[in-house]
């Protein structure tokens, strides 16, 4: 791929994202929304703490946690969130777009318009962070689905952390798209967030190599949602430099989507990455008190 990473330390991603379980107890949208946001500020705050070694600091941070109920509650209002009457599925944005793209993606997608090397497997799509297998990609019969989460707790869902994940051996092990919808966020610190996107090209095939003209401008792909105001409103993070950092890594956004509470991305491959790599430091591109400190850091080829 010409990404030189070695000397990259992969962070866990168990510690940011915590994990989720099924069948939560109805809570109400207000109270949903402040636990998520107070859990998220004292996990950040946690990660902090263990980074400097302050273990006072961690354990009055972790007594907070417990006081909010723990991850159990997080838990709880995590999947509450995805019920339709909470904004529901954030895979049917992607589907939506896909249909507008190419509106015969159902017919297209068969085995037989994909090259010889991935006959027979279709279109695959690895979802990270997975909450569901009833989604609307799973539910669209287009993919191939591998879905992961830190700590599943739903058959058809691996437990496994994407940053641990073995690296493919040969493309029938790599994907035409990776879903990363509400997890590049909980990644607690700018840095592992920049070794998480660099990863996704370990796992997606190469472009243009593998497909039709009708799958070309689509494949392969990156679909990512972000809480609004980590583009919108952080000191150190902008439209502008999300589009850099990509592009740098050799994507192009092809589609895009804000609504007052997320983003959403469609990212498609189109080249190699940028060589030698470029580091994308955190830098201030808005000042102001009530910003909040989301950032992607890239450390480029020389660390």
């Amino acid at each position: 791929m010409g990404v030189n990473k070695k000397g990259r330390v992969k962070k866990s991603l168990t510690t940011g994202r915590p994990p989720t379980v099924l069948k939560p107890k109805s809570i109400s949208r207000k109270a949903t929304r402040t636990l998520i946001n107070s859990h998220h500020v004292l996990e950040k705050k946690k990660a902090q703490a263990i980074a400097k070694g302050d273990i006072a600091a961690q354990a009055a941070i972790e007594a907070e946690i417990a006081a909010l109920g723990g991850l159990e509650k997080y838990q709880q209002a995590s999947l509450q969130g995805q019920r339709l009457d909470r904004g529901g599925d954030s895979s049917r944005v992607l589907m939506e777009w896909l249909k507008t793209m190419s509106p015969g993606l159902s017919d297209v997608a068969s085995p037989s318009s994909v090259s010889s090397s991935t006959r027979g497997a279709g279109l695959r799509m690895l979802e990270v962070g997975a909450l569901s297998t009833a989604n609307a990609c799973s539910k669209s019969g287009i993919f191939g689905m591998e879905r992961i989460d830190l700590n599943s707790q739903s058959d058809g869902i691996l437990q496994q952390d994407f940053m641990k994940r073995p690296l493919p051996k040969d493309d029938s092990e790599r994907f035409d798209i990776i879903s990363l919808s509400l997890v590049l966020n909980f990644v607690p610190d700018a840095i592992g967030r920049g070794e998480m996107l660099l990863r996704t090209l370990e796992f997606l095939k190469e472009p243009d190599t593998h497909y039709s003209s009708q799958l070309r401008d689509i494949f392969p792909s990156l679909f990512m949602v972000l809480p609004a105001p980590c583009i919108t409103n952080s000191r150190y993070m902008n439209e502008a430099h999300i589009d850099s950092i990509m592009n740098t890594l050799g994507y192009m956004k092809v589609q895009s989507k804000t609504t007052q509470k997320l983003v959403y991305y469609l990212w498609v491959r189109k080249s190699a990455v940028q060589s030698p790599l470029p580091a994308f430091k955190k830098l201030e591109l808005r000042s102001g008190h009530s910003r909040n400190n989301f950032a992607i850091v890239i450390r480029g080829s020389s660390g």
